[in-house]
């Protein structure tokens, strides 16, 4: 019997990102969990990324009580992984899967991090570097996959797996899927909508942004030292549909493909303090929903 297709609109999440809810030092404010869930369910959504480590609960039934108390289920979440170094801390990486898995999760969302987990440096490997990550990311899917979850890999800018001759060398090295980030993507020099349409195949799990190209060629050739926070407050990004990322075309190609994964509004933001009610990254996000139901009619 086949699987009816599920609608796009029953397959859009949100992510603490959004809300500038980040794992990286000194990222900026954070909100508080009940305010981010509750404002993410205001606009519709019903799931969610889990955001950094902690941040919803330090236990896997705090967790599920607060996301049942938002009517919100649990998606995925972000497991940056330093792959591309000799030791590898498997239980740390299979401690976080487990929590995902025990909490309802379906991805784990992994990323070939730098050494000291900062996005604001290139990450550049040579072969016998790129031999280790292809063995230790096996070893960490195989893991992930044991706890019943979807092992997927996110490039990510100031991480290992970045720019263009990266995603092309991963895809070339390893069978695990990937997180297609349009965001990121771009800024690494890949595009996304190329990308959609080549590898459908590898593609599980997707995180949607939109981005301001002058300010994504800022980040990329680094020059004058402009940081990826430099971009992020720039702003780098945009709601979906305000940038140049064709994100229509993205979802265009997917949709075409027969992708049935979540599609997760991603929008990395940095606070300097508490938004006023109804103000913040609340607004964007509303855009970004809006303009996904526009393609969804």
């Amino acid at each position: 019997m086949t699987t009816a297709a599920r609608p796009l609109l029953d397959r859009v999440a949100g992510a603490p990102i959004s809300w500038g809810v980040c794992e990286a030092p000194g990222w900026g404010h954070e909100i508080g969990p009940d305010r981010v869930l509750t404002e993410m369910h205001d606009l519709g959504l019903r799931a969610t990324e889990l955001g950094p480590t902690g941040y919803l609960g330090a236990r896997v039934e705090d967790v599920a009580a607060l996301l049942a108390a938002h009517d919100l289920r649990l998606i995925g979440g972000f497991l940056p992984v330093v792959l591309h170094a000799e030791t590898l801390d498997v239980k740390e990486v299979t401690d976080a899967a487990a929590t995902l898995a025990a909490a309802g999760a379906e991805v784990a969302v992994l990323a070939a991090r730098s050494l000291d987990g900062s996005y604001d440096r290139k990450v550049r490997l040579d072969d016998h570097q790129w031999r280790v990550l292809a063995g230790n990311l096996a070893t960490v899917a195989s893991a992930v996959a044991d706890l019943g979850l979807l092992p997927t890999l996110h490039p990510h800018v100031g991480t290992a797996v970045e720019d263009r001759d990266a995603v092309a060398r991963l895809l070339e090295a390893s069978d695990i899927a990937l997180t297609l980030d349009t965001g990121h993507l771009l800024i690494g020099g890949t595009d996304p909508v190329e990308l959609a349409k080549a590898v459908p195949d590898r593609i599980a799990h997707v995180h949607l942004k939109d981005v301001h190209a002058e300010v994504a060629e800022r980040v990329r050739s680094g020059a004058g030292g402009f940081s990826y926070m430099d971009g992020v407050r720039a702003p780098l990004y945009a709601p979906l549909g305000e940038g140049d990322v064709d994100v229509a075309a993205v979802v265009g190609a997917l949709e075409a493909s027969g992708y049935q994964g979540w599609y997760v509004l991603e929008q990395d933001c940095a606070l300097t303090g508490e938004p006023a009610a109804g103000q913040g990254p609340l607004g964007d996000v509303r855009t970004s929903v809006e303009f996904l139901a526009g393609l969804a009619r």
